[in-house]
């Protein structure tokens, strides 16, 4: 091969590289932060605003919760004796008032009741004959001993026949009184057999469950029949995360949002902190009190509460400002009418609709808050 025909080859093998590259791929780079991006959209799809400095919670505890009844607002209703249920006054769903009668019991325990009440008077009213007829036989030996009419043997006997009347009497007091107590807890009149015992609202609220029907015939006095809720003031039993348990307390005052109730907040008070952590979540049950005056909050709702923490001063953007590039938080930055450039910055956590910035932007610098999602593929 001459000169002139090893030119002419290379030069050929040369322009064969140059029109087909080899087929190994480049690998994508992150954007560099400097590079100026074009508007990629209409300015009315674009949002530009100076950056802001605005005071927020940065200790701020975020935790998942549900509402449920105050413990202290609910009440079972239980059968005072055994018996026939006859008729069940309220059903569920209803408004009862404390008081108000709910069940209506046939009891054989009524009659006895009655009865034993009834021979309890008796053996007091004899009981009182026997300590006056006692006072007097004792007033009488001790006006014949002063005479010496009478021994002295005579005379303590009657002393002593009037101390033991005297404590039978006592007894039969208080075998009456405890007959009494009994009625009164049973809803009785004294006098009367074949009543029905009336089993009352231990308080006021909403029947939130009935497990009897009419025609039952219960033993078990310990068995709920009815459960009676207070719906006016609820509790929120959340899960606080173990780190946040030190930002939180007793008596502190927190905001609720309610997944039905979308953006609406509530207000409320911690009022109790559970005393162990849950094991497998490490989490610590915390409950919050708050006003239902109009019943709106039910128990089993979603809800979340927020516990703010010390307000700081600090640069914050919207959520929409904010775009993730390549495993970093980006922002575009206005540099020139309609001409933006990527800027890395450094979050933390959420605030509401806020983020704050913890490094890479100040204060009057103009990022895109509105539509940087068309601008991140740019």
């Amino acid at each position: 091969m001459n000169a002139d025909t090893r030119v002419l080859a290379l030069a050929l093998t040369a322009l064969a590289l140059g029109a087909f590259p080899g087929c190994e791929r480049a690998r994508p780079q992150a954007p560099a932060a400097a590079a100026p991006v074009p508007a990629a959209a209409p300015a009315s799809q674009l949002r530009v605003a100076p950056v802001e400095v605005a005071s927020i919670a940065v200790d701020e505890v975020v935790a998942p919760g549900r509402v449920i009844a105050d413990p202290h607002r609910v009440a079972r209703v239980l059968l005072p004796a055994a018996g026939r249920i006859v008729e069940v006054l309220a059903t569920l769903g209803s408004a009862v008032e404390r008081g108000q009668p709910v069940l209506m019991l046939d009891s054989p325990d009524a009659d006895a009741a009655i009865a034993a009440f009834m021979q309890a008077e008796a053996g007091e009213r004899q009981t009182r004959a026997a300590v006056a007829k006692a006072q007097a036989d004792a007033e009488r030996a001790r006006d014949l001993f002063a005479f010496k009419a009478a021994s002295e043997k005579d005379y303590l006997g009657a002393q002593n026949d009037l101390a033991q009347a005297q404590g039978a009497a006592e007894a039969a007091h208080a075998a009456r009184e405890q007959a009494a107590s009994k009625l009164e807890i049973l809803g009785l009149k004294p006098s009367g057999f074949k009543q029905r015992i009336v089993v009352r609202a231990p308080i006021g609220g909403k029947v939130i469950e009935v497990a009897v029907g009419p025609g039952e015939y219960r033993t078990d006095t310990a068995a709920s029949l009815m459960t009676i809720a207070d719906p006016a003031v609820v509790w929120v039993a959340s899960d606080v995360p173990e780190s946040a348990i030190p930002r939180i307390h007793v008596g502190d005052a927190v905001s609720i949002t309610v997944l039905a109730y979308g953006a609406g907040t509530f207000s409320g008070r911690v009022t109790r902190m559970a005393d162990s952590l849950d094991p497998q979540t490490r989490t610590l049950k915390v409950y919050v009190e708050l006003p239902n005056p109009q019943g709106r909050l039910r128990p089993e709702m979603f809800a979340t509460i927020r516990h703010g923490g010390s307000p700081r001063a600090m640069v914050v953007l919207p959520a929409n400002a904010i775009v993730r590039e390549y495993g970093r938080s980006v922002v575009f930055l206005e540099t020139a009418p309609g001409r933006y450039e990527r800027h890395p910055v450094t979050v933390g956590t959420p605030v509401g609709e806020l983020v704050p910035v913890l490094g890479g932007l100040q204060a009057g610098q103009r990022v895109v808050v509105d539509g940087a999602m068309l601008l991140k593929d740019r």
